[in-house]
């Protein structure tokens, strides 16, 4: 690989590259995955390494931002806030829940929190707490005697309408039915 090519792979932020090669800052002194999100250096600046290794044999110390020092693929930096907004909805998808309330939660914007939370789980917040919420009313339909509409307003749903919907499209098929379904297969 020419540096020219390792030059637009950091510029670009390409995680494709991750492992293929690091970074250095002269001026800083610190090395780096070409990934990082980080300030991109003048050109001037930098010199490029096979390994994290080398760029710590020539002093370079590790970005606090991407990790190059942890093995590769082992360092998400998204991975704790993906992490912490799971459990979150996990712990509270009975409540009223909004993407502004969680967002703050775990401390970013909005459209960072949606954009990569569906980026890395495939899912939005909203498709996660849909789906949470879904389970749940399933192990409810078939645990309990309790009636589709209570089941609804105990998992979170606001309206039976909403949850009737979700319900059929996640499951396909209604509350009723998935109930008298579960109940053959369990007799």
């Amino acid at each position: 690989m020419t540096k020219a090519h390792m030059w637009k792979a950091a510029v670009d932020c390409d995680h494709k590259y991750d492992g293929e090669f690091f970074y250095a800052v002269k001026t800083t002194g610190i090395f780096c995955r070409p990934s990082c999100k980080s300030k991109t250096p003048n050109y001037e600046n930098i010199c490029f390494f096979p390994n994290a290794e080398e760029a710590r044999k020539e002093g370079f110390r590790p970005c606090k931002r991407c990790r190059p020092d942890l093995l590769e693929h082992t360092y998400d930096p998204h991975l704790e806030f993906i992490e912490d907004t799971k459990k979150y909805l996990q712990e509270n998808y009975a409540s009223n829940i909004t993407i502004a309330q969680l967002a703050m939660h775990v401390g970013v914007s909005q459209y960072y929190l949606s954009r990569t939370f569906k980026e890395k789980t495939g899912y939005t917040p909203q498709m996660y707490l849909s789906t949470l919420r879904i389970q749940k009313a399933q192990e409810l339909l078939v645990t309990t005697k309790e009636n589709s509409t209570e089941i609804c307003f105990q998992v979170g749903y606001q309206n039976f309408s909403s949850f009737y919907k979700q319900f059929k499209k996640i499951c396909g098929c209604s509350p009723r039915c998935f109930r008298t379904e579960k109940g053959r297969k369990g007799n």
